[in-house]
């Protein structure tokens, strides 16, 4: 099988490519084709994924492409993991916001909007691509905001275009390791929209072992939801919210905490990611070792504004991703190619076409939910329970705003962009929304092309 990688020459490359390399299943991928627009980042990626592979005899052949359609052709999965803009875009997501008190995030958030403003015709045009030279393909999403880009595609993909998230199969694994559980054993009831959930249920044959966890305050407190939203904020929920609701349930510290830091963490990203390009190409055989070291400062420094801390001491360190026992989404990713191209049923947390499974949300709208995957295709399972009026109405409202933001995107109309900056919960403000707008299109030329032609 052929897997198409786009932003093939980007930082989380090796991730899936070490998935791959010690996937021993039949089918698996026997060739991997990187498509770039960098051709200097494809050329060192490269470099770094053979030295990986140096003890894998039988790894996929690579291939690099900086033209979109060759890349394309042929391939059985493509696996979408792009940023249009650069993080020099990231960073002016991220200040434009902070400049008017507003979060600068670039999932959650008006950051999260003017990222998928500016993504959501590349991304379009990858599945029109798809539809030409590879019409049978899945497309696995990982680009971000990745709830409004996979609801995107889909108007031109259908079912084959799909989001992947490792956060809800994260927190599923690390409850049942804590509970002394074999997480592959585990049933996860969870519901939502993308980086906007809630674990309700933890299953194992058939017993909820959620409330064991509530009750035991060192083993909560443990986990970082524990330290992110304090262990009593969870028992009043009574269920553990998705790491990024912080950024809703403490909007105001987390707006304080990223505008105390001495840089946001674009810019920690921009600084630290342009150090490692240059010296992993610089560095021969030991880039591997370059990328691995870059690898825990970026951990490191992962929503420290939640955890207390700041961009460069951060509170705590998040697990080793080089690790290849914690394949994070790369698992999620492989664990999708593998149940579809040898029908091996599983049920995965998944970005999907709703389908009736949230009954407060449109049929066609994109939800977050555990998902029967095999060689039919992906299926969103049926909820126990539906969301209560708090879960369901903060859904709506933001998905409100990401159809408001899809349609800005794919008309060029800065009315619908007004209305998704002006509705969405964190900005809260009709006058901010238009300062947010005008600032955006100023700062990011890539928003200025899609929204400055029409009206």
């Amino acid at each position: 099988m052929k897997l198409t990688i786009l932003g093939g020459g980007g930082f989380r490359t090796p991730y899936v490519w070490q998935a791959l390399i010690r996937d021993s299943g039949s089918p698996r991928v026997t060739e991997v084709a990187l498509y770039d627009i960098d051709g200097s980042r494809l050329q060192t990626m490269t470099h770094i994924l053979k030295r990986l592979a140096v003890d894998f005899p039988d790894a996929p052949t690579l291939t690099t492409y900086t033209a979109l359609e060759p890349a394309l052709e042929g391939a059985d999965f493509v696996f979408a993991a792009m940023r249009v803009g650069g993080l020099e875009g990231r960073c002016c997501d991220e200040r434009v916001a902070l400049n008017r008190n507003v979060l600068g995030q670039e999932t959650t958030g008006p950051g999260g909007l003017a990222y998928a403003f500016r993504t959501i015709p590349t991304m379009l045009d990858v599945a029109h691509a798809m539809q030409r030279v590879a019409p049978r393909a899945y497309l696995l999403n990982f680009t971000n905001p990745a709830g409004i880009i996979t609801e995107a595609l889909q108007g031109v993909l259908g079912d084959r275009a799909l989001g992947i998230c490792d956060t809800p199969s994260g927190l599923g694994r690390r409850v049942a390791g804590l509970l002394g559980h074999d997480h592959t054993r585990v049933e996860m009831d969870y519901v939502g929209l993308n980086h906007l959930g809630w674990m309700r249920r933890v299953l194992v044959d058939g017993v909820d072992v959620l409330p064991n966890l509530l009750a035991d305050e060192a083993k909560l407190g443990s986990m970082e939801e524990g330290l992110v939203f304090g262990t009593q904020w969870i028992r009043e929920l009574g269920v553990i919210p998705n790491e990024y609701l912080f950024y809703y349930y403490f909007n105001r510290d987390a707006v304080r905490r990223i505008l105390e830091s001495p840089q946001t963490r674009g810019e920690f990203l921009l600084q630290t990611q342009t150090k490692f390009y240059a010296d992993a190409a610089a560095a021969g055989d030991k880039a591997v070792d370059v990328w691995s070291e870059a690898v825990d400062e970026r951990g490191a420094s992962y929503m420290a504004e939640a955890k207390g801390g700041v961009q460069g001491h951060p509170a705590t360190h998040r697990e080793n991703e080089t690790d290849p026992s914690h394949l994070g989404y790369a698992g999620v990713a492989l664990g999708v190619m593998a149940a579809i191209s040898r029908n091996e049923k599983r049920t995965m947390i998944l970005n999907v076409r709703n389908r009736g499974t949230i009954a407060g949300l449109p049929e066609d709208a994109v939800v977050e939910v555990p998902t029967l995957v095999d060689a039919n295709g992906v299926r969103p399972l049926s909820l126990s329970t539906q969301p209560d009026l708090h879960q369901l109405g903060l859904m709506q409202q933001v998905k409100a705003v990401e159809r408001h933001t899809i349609a800005a995107a794919t008309t060029g109309s800065q009315q619908e962009a007004l209305l998704a900056l002006a509705l969405h919960p964190l900005v809260d403000s009709v006058t901010v929304a238009r300062d947010l707008l005008q600032g955006y299109m100023t700062a990011i030329p890539e928003v200025a092309d899609v929204l400055g032609s029409k009206h």
